[in-house]
């Protein structure tokens, strides 16, 4: 499997750590408000909870160019497995009949409130802790769950290597397409991943912040 020209590296990372820090209590202290406003609006429209949370499987700080990996470790997940956080926008039964499933534009399994907070990514706010406790970056590869993660990296070779970034809750994937539907599209994610991480940096993390408030507020791309 070959590698990227910048896998993860901590001396290079720390810069955009402390960005990504600062990012986030400023965007916690500002949405502050909001969130308590969309936490009331959902425990009042459905029942369940109001913070939904997943297994994701995040950073592989052993593989790439600059790491070896451990041949004794039986259990090669792909990456460090981390609980993500996110407003609840379906069911709280969804996944009872339908089991883990690609999420997609007009699921019938979404709330009223959801549909609205999907729209406009706000059912993310919540990852901004996750970027504090050091699992998440505002800008990086979006993480997978580890059943679908095991699955598709079998089906395409080269997605273990979007693990040689930290995850992001926008990327360049993020604001180029859709929602994944189909594995074409998650071939086309995987590109757009890996370009990112060759020329990861300051810069590019802003620019892709940039391009993601038009992305929200036209309701375009795709978590």
């Amino acid at each position: 499997m070959p590698g990227l020209d910048q896998a993860y590296l901590p001396e290079r990372e720390w810069p955009r750590r402390a960005l990504n820090v600062v990012a986030a209590v400023v965007l916690i202290v500002a949405t502050s408000p909001l969130m308590l406003i969309l936490a009331a609006l959902i425990k009042l429209t459905s029942r369940g909870p109001v913070i939904y949370t997943q297994v994701r499987i995040g950073l592989d700080r052993r593989g790439g160019r600059h790491g070896r990996r451990d041949s004794r470790r039986r259990d090669d997940s792909g990456g460090r497995a981390f609980t993500i956080y996110k407003f609840r926008t379906m069911r709280a039964d969804a996944e009872r009949e339908t089991g883990e499933v690609w999420a997609s534009n007009g699921d019938g399994r979404v709330t009223v409130v959801g549909r609205i907070l999907r729209q406009y990514r706000l059912d993310e706010l919540p990852q901004l802790f996750n970027v504090l406790g050091g699992d998440m970056n505002l800008v990086g590869p979006r993480p997978e769950r580890p059943t679908i993660f095991a699955d598709l990296r079998v089906r395409i070779p080269e997605y273990p290597l979007r693990q040689q970034a930290r995850p992001g809750i926008t990327g360049w994937a993020q604001v180029n397409q859709t929602y994944d539907s189909c594995l074409d599209d998650v071939r086309r994610k995987v590109s757009y991943d890996l370009e990112y991480i060759n020329r990861q940096g300051l810069t590019e993390d802003l620019w892709i912040m940039l391009r993601t408030i038009p992305v929200v507020l036209f309701r375009r791309g795709g978590w």
